[in-house]
């Protein structure tokens, strides 16, 4: 049997830097084909080869045994080839039946009717509840990807790239996505499934291929291979149990004190204490509204009830800009939207908090300051760039998380709130994020950590509060906690404490 879809020692280079070596790489319809590797190792670069986007320097792309030029995301997607990726591209304003069908709508005359009755097969195809007639600006993330999944479903996809589809979502609804993930292969569609979350990756694949440093290392069935081999296999090095809880370095010394906050109409009643040099660790589904708590503090959302005290004085923040006045950072778990400047170099980025430190009394920018700092930041945190002058948006996803992680320490904050701070990352960087924010607290500094993983969770949280819906659930001490009692907490089905 011929592969769908075959990549014959393909090389992608830019100016000077390979992205690619030598790549191979064969998909069989009806199969998950798993492919893991550390950020930077050239999987972007792979899928955008596959579909269209980048041109190989060297090598051929073949579909069903003959060889193709694959001169654009149409071409590809005539071929039957189509990628989803954890920031679902979907247009707020439309409804699912155009969102669907937005790449089939160049004729004047829409046959409506029956393009929400082809809608309803595609959802139903992939086992979803889904109303076509709704607004895709109120869909959940799961939701959108549902939708981008019924749109290559219209366009016969017969490979579908799925670029860390669950990064984003919960428990229950990666669950659902990985089932969709199986129902589209058992139908004969080859699926690879792009993820760092090596849990995922044993559920649901056939086969996974490891890459690195732009070449394929390995291709095997998933029963001849296990979790330590991959990362062997992905990093070239030993990475150590990024997940083991280490001793807390929590003092005496209240720093921040939350007494009963909300914001009207969505989260309510939220109260704790954070202790300087503690790590308190938020954990709860999408929709559970954590990241309003961590905006509200950090002055992006108006309170509405409660009270905060900060270092033993009351504080209310109206503005981002009194948060960071008083110490206070925030790492947004959307890097795209409000944590970086994508198009803006390395060294920029790492200095946009902190501007005034790197003005001269004319208001002009001391550029070897800024660049010390930025080398020094790319030192430390491991951030695998040649230059700081390079636009982050050039970056993997995991330097991307440490250039933003370098702007927020680079203020020197006391309270760092840290939304979903592996979301997209590979295994190595990981361990380096955690590291670092274990480094910050171990320094006197406090953490307040959002994540949606709940072995990091566990592995950072001194304590952790669970929310549902808007209300605080529970603050379970570490030692008492484990993934099912959390769970319980954020399904609601066990009652707040």
């Amino acid at each position: 049997m011929n592969p769908v879809l075959a990549l014959r020692a393909v090389s992608k280079n830019f100016g000077m830097t390979a992205a690619l070596t030598d790549m191979t790489l064969e998909l069989f319809p009806g199969e998950v084909h798993a492919i893991v590797g550390e950020n930077g190792a050239g999987k972007s670069t792979m899928i955008k080869i596959m579909t269209g986007i980048h041109q190989p320097s060297s090598g051929t792309v073949e579909v069903d045994g003959a060889p193709v030029v694959l001169n654009g995301s149409k071409a590809a997607r005539l071929r039957g080839v189509a990628a989803i990726y954890q920031e679902p591209m979907v247009f707020p304003d439309l409804d699912v039946t155009e969102n669907i069908f937005i790449s089939a709508t160049s004729g004047l005359l829409l046959n409506r009717p029956a393009m929400r009755r082809r809608a309803r097969e595609l959802i139903a195809r992939i086992g979803m509840t889904l109303d076509v007639d709704r607004v895709a600006s109120g869909l959940s993330l799961a939701e959108q990807q549902a939708v981008e999944i019924a749109r290559a479903l219209s366009q016969d996809v017969r490979v579908l790239i799925m670029d860390e589809p669950t990064a984003s979502l919960s428990a229950h609804e990666a669950s659902e996505l990985r089932r969709i993930a199986r129902t589209l292969a058992a139908d004969g569609v080859s699926v690879v499934y792009i993820s760092h979350r090596l849990e995922e990756v044993f559920e649901l694949a056939n086969r996974v291929s490891v890459i690195r440093d732009g070449k394929h290392i390995s291709t095997k069935l998933i029963t001849d291979t296990d979790p330590q081999t991959l990362i062997a296999e992905m990093v070239g090095r030993e990475v150590g149990n990024y997940f083991t809880k280490m001793p807390s370095t929590a003092t005496s010394e209240t720093l921040l004190s939350v007494q009963g906050l909300g914001v009207d109409g969505v989260f309510e009643g939220v109260s704790f204490d954070l202790k300087r040099g503690e790590i308190l660790a938020m954990a709860g589904l999408i929709g559970a509204r954590r990241t309003d708590v961590a905006l509200a503090l950090f002055g992006m959302l108006k309170t509405t009830s409660g009270s905060v005290t900060y270092k033993g004085q009351p504080l209310k923040v109206t503005s981002s800009r009194e948060a960071i006045d008083n110490g206070i950072a925030y790492v947004s778990e959307d890097r795209r939207k409000l944590g970086l400047a994508m198009a803006l170099p390395i060294r920029w980025n790492i200095s946009l908090a902190t501007l005034e430190k790197f003005l001269t009394p004319l208001g002009l920018i001391k550029t070897g300051a800024e660049i010390a700092t930025a080398w020094d930041y790319k030192k430390k945190l491991n951030i695998r760039t040649p230059n700081t002058d390079i636009a982050v948006g050039n970056l993997s996803g995991g330097n991307q998380q440490k250039v933003m992680l370098a702007k927020w320490l680079n203020m020197a904050p006391d309270l760092l709130i840290v939304d979903e701070p592996t979301r997209g990352i590979d295994v190595g960087a990981k361990a380096e994020v955690h590291a670092l924010i274990r480094a910050f607290t171990a320094a006197g500094g406090t953490a307040l950590v959002i994540s949606s993983d709940l072995p990091e969770v566990l592995a950072l949280g001194d304590r952790i509060l669970v929310m549902r819906e808007g209300r605080q659930m529970a603050i379970i001490d570490h030692a008492d906690a484990s993934q099912e009692s959390i769970m319980a907490l954020a399904t609601g089905q066990k009652d707040a404490a």
